[in-house]
């Protein structure tokens, strides 16, 4: 659901992106305006991004080998910070030169009329495009807010889909009021400050994106409830008697590793235990079905009033 919730939100993003981007060009040749080349180019660079991130879901289906063992699930990870980038160095920097520019020399535009005509079926166009992204976000989002859903969700394409939508909305009220301004006053300056608010927008959504896409191409463990969950379903075991340590990682958005370290009496015989993990391992994926790739080492638990047990002995216990 997750990943064909992306898909069809970055299909909707990059048709309507395509198409705005064709009439802004076509507005700017006209018109001559500034903000209607920032805004052009703003679409064009988004339009590029979800052609990107399909590339990255592509990639990262590619059957695991022998030099990426674990898969290539990261690739949605690495197009999605490419994506910032993008959206910083074309949309955002480009855009701050142009109004930099068009305040140092302004000129009249003209047909005033057809650059406020393509703001706002762009609009229009970008306000179906974020209801589209909206709807299938609120299939994975439950509860959170969509600052939490932005910064906490594991799969980049919708929070990057929902900011630049978002950023691409915003900027069309900068430019139709940078337009709307230089029209009703006669002063070119304004488009040229309206172009440079929206490289400044595009800047700032851009740094989000590279900050927030950054975490998860390091690595991010599991979420605090999925972890909570897991623990649990290894305590519940009956044959465990300690969970000493664990580690998580998401190998790409929908696919977790789970390394724990887990104590057994040690009157246990091996077969016992061999059996005793396969049971934690379904009792896992039942609990987060996510956790695809799950390793267990089998341990005895040394109290520390029974010699020096090692650093990893932490007994990690249900507080239910």
């Amino acid at each position: 659901m997750s990943t064909e919730g992306s898909t069809r939100a970055i299909i909707a993003a990059m048709l309507a992106n395509l198409g705005i981007a064709i009439a802004k060009f076509i507005a700017f040749v006209f018109s001559g305006s500034s903000s209607m080349l920032g805004e052009a180019v703003h679409s064009l660079a988004d339009t590029g991004n979800q052609l990107l991130l399909l590339r990255g879901g592509v990639a990262s289906r590619k059957a695991a080998d022998a030099e990426h063992p674990f898969g290539h699930g990261r690739e949605r990870y690495v197009y999605a910070f490419v994506v910032s980038i993008i959206l910083f160095s074309i949309g955002g920097v480009f855009s701050i030169y142009e109004g930099v520019d068009k305040i140092q020399h302004p000129h009249e535009l003209s047909i005033p009329w057809l650059p406020i005509v393509v703001l706002i079926v762009a609009m229009v166009l970008e306000s179906f495009s974020l209801r589209t992204a909206v709807r299938e976000s609120n299939h994975t989002r439950g509860k959170d807010s969509w600052v939490q859903f932005v910064r906490h969700a594991k799969a980049p394409e919708l929070p990057v889909v929902l900011l630049e939508d978002v950023a691409a909305l915003n900027g069309l009220v900068l430019a139709f009021l940078g337009v709307g301004l230089t029209i009703i006053t006669g002063n070119s300056v304004f488009d040229g400050i309206g172009t440079l608010a929206i490289g400044v927008l595009l800047v700032l959504v851009a740094i989000v994106l590279a900050v927030e896409t950054k975490s998860l191409l390091v690595g991010e463990g599991a979420s605090p409830a999925d972890t909570t969950s897991i623990r649990d379903a290894i305590n519940a075991e009956k044959e465990v008697e300690a969970l000493i340590h664990m580690k998580t990682l998401y190998l790409g958005p929908d696919e977790l590793l789970v390394a724990a370290k887990v104590a057994f009496s040690p009157k246990m015989r091996l077969s016992d235990v061999a059996t005793a993990i396969d049971s934690l391992e379904a009792r896992v994926r039942e609990a987060v079905p996510i956790a695809r790739v799950i390793y267990i080492e089998p341990d005895i638990y040394i109290t520390p009033n029974e010699g020096n047990p090692s650093t990893d002995a932490i007994v990690i216990r249900s507080t239910d």
